[in-house]
This record gives C-alpha cells, sequence and structure tokens, in this order.
C-alpha cells in the first residue's frame, strides 16, 4: 500500500512514484547530452526541431503519472515544472545547454528564442523571456515530453501536440485522498490555493485566464480513463499519427 503523505509536503505532479530530485536529474542528462554532442559530427544545418509533447493539466488530475507512461511508449524524456522553474531561475545551466547545443547547429537555438519573442507577445518579463529561453534549450536537445508551466504557449504550435488533461473537482479530490493525508474540508482548501496559485501563474506570465481551445491537439477528461497507461496510448496514437512513428 502507498504511504500517504503530509499536506505541506504535496507538489503538483506528486504520485507515489520515486522519482530523480531536480540537482540529480540535470546532472545526469546534461553529462549524457555533453558525451551525445560530442558524439556528433558537426552540422552546417540544423535537424527540424524535435517535435515534443506538451501537456497542460488541472493540477491533481494525473499529468505526470500519464507523461511517465509515455515516456515507456515513445521512450522520451520527461520535463516537469520542477525542472523548468530550476532551469529557469538558474539562467548558468540553460546557457549550458544551449553551448552544447550551438557546438552543432551554431546560433540556432538563440535564432529558434528570437523568433519567439516576435511571435509570442507575452514574452516580455525577464522571466517570462528567461522561461522561453529554457524550454526552447530544452527542446532543442531530444523529443520531450513537457508537463507544466504552460510551455504548449512557447513552441512553434507546427512542432508540438498539445494535451490538455481535465477531470471533475471529485476525481481531483478522490485522487488526491489516496495520496495526502488530511480531510476532505482541508482538502477542498489545498485545490483551492493550487488553482490560485496556477491562474495568477498564467495571467503574469502569458496574459491569459483561461486555455483556448484552439490550444490543444487533444482534451482528455480523466474521469472516463481511469488508467493512466491507457491514455498515455491514446496520446502516443495521436503523436504518431501527427509525426509520424518514432525510432523506439
Amino acid at each position: 500500500m502507498n504511504q500517504k503523505i503530509d499536506p505541506s509536503e504535496y507538489k503538483p505532479g506528486y504520485y507515489n512514484k520515486k522519482r530523480l530530485n531536480t540537482k540529480e536529474w540535470l546532472e545526469g542528462n546534461i553529462q549524457k547530452w555533453m558525451q551525445t554532442q560530442a558524439e556528433k559530427k558537426p552540422a552546417a544545418t540544423p535537424e527540424e526541431l524535435p517535435a515534443s509533447i506538451c501537456f497542460s493539466r488541472e493540477i491533481g488530475v494525473g499529468a505526470l503519472e500519464i507523461a511517465d507512461a509515455l515516456a515507456q511508449i515513445l521512450n522520451f524524456r520527461v520535463i516537469d515544472r520542477e525542472i523548468i522553474e530550476h532551469m529557469a531561475i538558474q539562467a548558468n545551466l540553460t546557457e549550458k545547454v544551449i553551448e552544447m547545443y550551438d557546438e552543432r547547429y551554431p546560433g540556432k537555438i538563440n535564432e529558434l528564442f528570437s523568433m519567439l519573442t516576435l511571435d509570442k507577445t507575452f514574452i516580455k518579463s525577464d522571466y517570462a523571456r528567461q522561461l522561453a529561453k529554457t524550454v526552447a534549450a530544452l527542446s532543442g536537445m531530444e523529443p520531450t515530453i513537457f508537463v507544466g508551466r504552460g510551455t504548449h504557449l512557447i513552441l512553434p504550435r507546427q512542432r508540438i501536440l498539445s494535451v490538455r488533461l481535465v477531470c471533475s473537482k471529485e476525481f481531483r479530490l478522490n485522487r488526491l485522498a489516496g495520496l495526502i493525508d488530511s480531510s476532505r474540508s482541508d482538502l477542498e482548501k489545498k485545490v483551492r490555493i493550487i488553482d490560485s496559485e496556477q491562474n495568477d501563474f498564467f495571467k503574469t506570465v502569458y496574459q491569459k485566464k483561461t486555455p483556448e481551445k484552439e490550444e490543444f491537439d487533444l482534451v482528455i477528461y480523466r474521469d472516463f480513463f481511469d488508467d493512466a497507461a491507457k491514455i498515455a496510448r491514446i496520446i502516443a496514437c495521436a503523436y504518431e499519427q501527427r509525426f509520424g512513428k518514432t525510432s523506439a
């Protein structure tokens, strides 16, 4: 039986699975990218930007669980909000990734970032600019499943499968009750706080109050798909229909 956690320890993306912490994940992946880039010959012409998958979700819907199941099918890496936020704050990490990519395709990530700043009117604040540069740098390294932080609003629409995961309030509360050692009333309060924080983030960074249907290729209502693996297979099929089969 999974052990429940204290409410103060809960953060979006938690679902009782042992994961590397942000520092361990970054150290391992940066080392892998450095080795991969060292093995490649410099190229004059860049390959097309890898097609990534971006999850937009209501907190508590179980997006990271689905992302991990999807990663097993497609052999993609998963980058969650914690990693994105850490890199957006630690600008030197983003620059290190850009430097690695620049060794193979000089200036192409900065070229992509410049295009994004022209195309995306929300990229005005220093944080929004650094967030966009971080996501652009990460997306250039390899196909990725991004979870949270509005990455679907940053990357070029033609190079992402944009997925929105939603559910009823009852589903969220029942799911969180299985993870958090707390009363029903405290869970409802926790959900309201999380929703408010998420809404404030999107208003501040993207100047958006609510998601718009044009932003998404798929909208999945989690109540009718309780098995994360089944949802992952649906998304994998949609990805392959749009971008072709992967090498996994």
